[in-house]
């Protein structure tokens, strides 16, 4: 695991970025401010896969009811249980509260399984009524203690409401063969009995941000059937209705914490909205995979003006650290707070990605082909599920740093600071793996053809072919070599640079070389220190594969004592490039 520290950039101005749980927040006009009159930007995480686990969170596909059936099938329904014991306990602990609060953030999101809190209608002991279970209850009391202890805000969020709200089944586990939340009296009266009871429990606790009642509804109420997600909808009738009901409840109980409405079609549709209902409320939008542009913005922006109202980006994410820098950078500019998805799956493009055992990949196997791979035995089936919950703990996550530099200090800041230390000098070579070039963004701290999707597509533009160690544009893929850090920079194009920040201990001569592999002749590359070119394109020879690497002298370079900066460029594409060496002339 890669062991990070991060100065924080701070911004000055007149709001507050650091939020101090002391008071409640309330809406006022459209902003959101504290208790001292303040006005507060959140800055958060969604902690997506620990209450609701989605498929493609854990490489299954699928909502979480198919997910519990593939474990059950496989070792039982003790062994399963066992598992999401410890999976709720280790996916999320103090750990990940403490590191949230140190890289910069002033909140988090919890997104909410309702099952943990009480049962689905068709298992509850008496038809119509509501029991409740005490995990979920625990597991919010010590993430809000966490919270509290850190200095930050938590938003409550109900991701799966009870009977499922929307026809995308994996982000709410949804079961098609049962009502959903639209199609059932019985789940929408659970749902404004599970929100009274959370409003009941918390009403007295600052440190709690506001409710989110329901996230991303997506169901089609006037035509279900050619508009299944509700993008089409012009009324929206009994979403308003339903979100009415349980802001009513709320008060009952709580008059204190802001509410927070989400629109049709995964929170973005708010035709038909009728006033606003209650003097406390956030409008709320979601953002994936657009541009990063006024116009993506310009109907928020719109409805805050209009109505008078807070909004807040509530989920967005998934996307290149340049995506996340140009979005941040907007919404700040514009005055309203976020909150990113998630912190961490098995997956790379967040600040914390869980490591891939090969046991759970074998089940990955197992469950995509059943036909063509061997079935696990239970007891091998178990550990490694067991060893799979073990690797969400926070000590044993990959960390990674260039997501997190994207999001807190980028937005802020043209400067590019090192990814690592690297020192030139003495009586032993530097070997400098060229994965580990700046912090920064694109532009400043590397260049690359391709550096975010914006095809408003999931599956749209790859801005990292190799899906490898970090999330920059750079396109970086695993290789083994010897003095290699495990990965190379392939896929290289002619215009594209690599920037290292680097301190020279000792002034003098140095040979430089370059390891690098290529299938095919032609690859160059050029050497660049403090602004001024210091070789010409030197050739890099064909390897033959691109596992089979040869270190090719770049020449001499003088540099002087202090910070130096080194630019690697590439003249001409077509080779995979693993590390540079420095070895002072004597």
């Amino acid at each position: 695991m890669r062991t990070w520290s991060l100065f924080l950039f701070l911004v000055g101005g007149s709001f507050s970025l650091l939020a101090q749980p002391a008071t409640y927040l309330r809406a006022d006009a459209t902003r959101i401010l504290n208790g001292e009159g303040e006005e507060v930007i959140f800055r958060g995480i969604g902690l997506g896969g620990w209450m609701l686990q989605e498929g493609y969170m854990l490489k299954t596909g699928g909502p979480q009811y198919k997910i519990e059936r593939r474990i059950e099938d496989l070792v039982g329904a003790e062994r399963k249980d066992r598992f999401y014991d410890a999976w709720l306990a280790n996916h999320t602990q103090r750990a990940d509260v403490e590191a949230l609060a140190g890289w910069g953030f002033n909140l988090i999101r919890l997104p909410m399984h309702y099952k943990l809190f009480t049962p689905p209608i068709e298992e509850e002991p008496v038809a119509g009524e509501v029991t409740w279970r005490e995990r979920g209850f625990e597991l919010t009391d010590s993430l809000l203690a966490w919270c509290q202890d850190n200095g930050m805000y938590l938003i409550l969020d109900l991701h799966a409401a009870p009977g499922g709200q929307g026809e995308n089944a994996d982000i709410n586990d949804y079961d098609p063969t049962k009502p959903s939340l639209w199609e059932s009296e019985a789940n929408r009266e659970k749902t404004i009995a599970l929100w009274r009871r959370l409003a009941e429990r918390y009403a007295d606790e600052p440190a709690v941000a506001g409710y989110d009642i329901i996230n991303e509804p997506n169901w089609g109420f006037q035509n279900h059937e050619e508009d299944p997600n509700g993008c089409a909808e012009t009324e929206n009738t009994i979403l308003w209705e339903l979100q009415r009901d349980i802001t009513a409840a709320i008060r009952e109980v709580d008059p204190n914490h802001i509410v927070i409405i989400e629109g049709n079609c995964w929170g973005n549709n708010y035709r038909g909205l009728p006033e606003l209902w209650d003097d406390n409320l956030v409008v709320s939008f979601h953002k994936y995979w657009n541009p990063n542009d006024r116009a993506s913005i310009q109907h928020m922006l719109d409805m805050r003006e209009e109505r008078q109202v807070p909004i807040w980006l509530g989920e967005t994410g998934e996307n290149s650290n340049t995506w996340f820098t140009d979005a941040i950078s907007l919404f700040e500019e514009n005055d309203f707070g976020w909150a990113w998805w998630p912190l961490k799956k098995l997956g790379y493009n967040n600040p914390l990605q869980i490591p891939l055992d090969p046991g759970y990949q074998d089940l990955i196997d197992y469950w995509r082909s059943p036909d063509e791979v061997a079935r696990p035995d239970p007891d091998t089936a178990f550990a490694a599920l067991m060893q799979f919950a073990e690797n969400t703990k926070f000590e044993n996550n990959i960390q990674h740093p260039s997501v997190v530099d994207a999001m807190i200090r980028q937005p802020h800041s043209d400067a590019a600071i090192p990814f690592a230390k690297h020192t030139l000098g003495g009586d032993t070579t530097t070997y400098l793996p060229l994965t580990d070039f700046d912090l920064g963004r694109a532009g400043i701290a590397y260049s690359d053809t391709e550096v975010d999707n914006t095809t408003t597509k999931a599956g749209g533009q790859a801005w990292n072919y190799g899906s490898a160690y970090r999330n920059d544009g750079v396109d970086i893929r695993p290789a083994q070599d010897e003095r290699g850090n495990g990965y190379a920079v392939g896929w290289t194009e002619a215009g594209e640079w690599l920037q290292y920040t680097v301190e020279v201990a000792t002034a003098g001569d140095y040979r430089v070389a370059i390891r690098a592999a290529a299938t095919d002749p032609g690859a160059a590359v050029r050497l660049d220190v403090d602004g001024t070119t210091v070789t010409e394109a030197i050739p890099l020879p064909a390897t033959g594969s691109g596992e089979t690497w040869r270190t090719t002298p770049l020449g001499t370079v003088r540099l002087d004592p202090g910070t130096q900066v080194i630019r690697l460029h590439v003249a001409t594409g077509g080779a995979d490039l693993n590390w540079l060496s420095f070895e002072r002339a004597r």
